[in-house]
């Protein structure tokens, strides 16, 4: 295995057991306990993934997810002990992979790591996808839709990838939520609605165009008319 990952936590002790564990699954791990030395580590390129708490002294996991955006996509998977929605919107919003929230199971973190070292991988460089006017450069992170560049966050940049990638194919809510969310146990459906409703608003709504549909009972599907 090997893949480096940083984790950025001022819990001390919850960091020794969660590097235990993660060294005991054959990661290489490195510790930071402060936002500003996290972010500084975090932007050395060494690292395959990022588990970032949000309450840290010095520089906030969202401050600190929002500067490393501007330079990098290493996965982040964000660690707080926060539950509301509005907060893991938030961080999915700023750039956030996953988050998994205190108190968490260690085979619940570990499974979130493999789904976004997994979705990292994804199709190889210089990968284009398109459906009707709809057009994705994989590599550079950019949508297009009838020439015009649109602004999507991570997720939505994902999940709208795997439906490209399986055009013409109706994916259940179930199987979208493992693909893009990289759940490996059943999770909460709403969040691809929630998520396809977004998409909507910036692709078909916005142009005017019919992208994606809904196959009533079981999930949706890009069509091209």
């Amino acid at each position: 295995m090997g893949e480096r990952i940083l984790l950025v936590e001022d819990e001390e002790k919850l960091a020794r057991m969660v590097e235990m564990e993660l060294k005991y699954e054959g990661y290489i791990v490195e510790k930071a306990f402060d936002g500003r030395t996290g972010l500084e580590r975090a932007l050395s390129g060494e690292f395959d993934l990022i588990l970032l708490d949000i309450m840290l002294p010095q520089l906030s996991g969202m401050e600190v997810l929002r500067r490393l955006r501007r330079e990098s996509q290493v996965p982040v998977i964000m660690l707080t002990a926060r539950d509301s929605v509005m907060d893991k919107v938030s961080g999915l919003d700023s750039g956030a992979d996953d988050y998994v929230t205190k108190p968490f199971a260690i085979e619940e973190l570990l499974a979130r790591i493999r789904a976004a070292l997994r979705n990292q991988s994804g199709p190889g460089p210089g990968t284009c996808l398109s459906a009707g006017e709809v057009s994705m450069d994989v590599e550079r992170h950019q949508v297009t839709v009838k020439g015009t560049p649109v602004e999507l966050t991570k997720k939505e940049f994902d999940l709208l990838r795997h439906l490209l990638e399986n055009k013409g194919r109706v994916l259940t809510r179930e199987a979208l939520l493992d693909a893009v969310w990289g759940f490996d146990f059943v999770g909460e459906t709403n969040s691809v609605d929630v998520y396809i409703r977004f998409l909507r608003g910036k692709l078909d709504d916005a142009f005017g165009i019919k992208l994606i549909h809904t196959v009533r009972g079981v999930g949706y599907v890009i069509k091209e008319d």
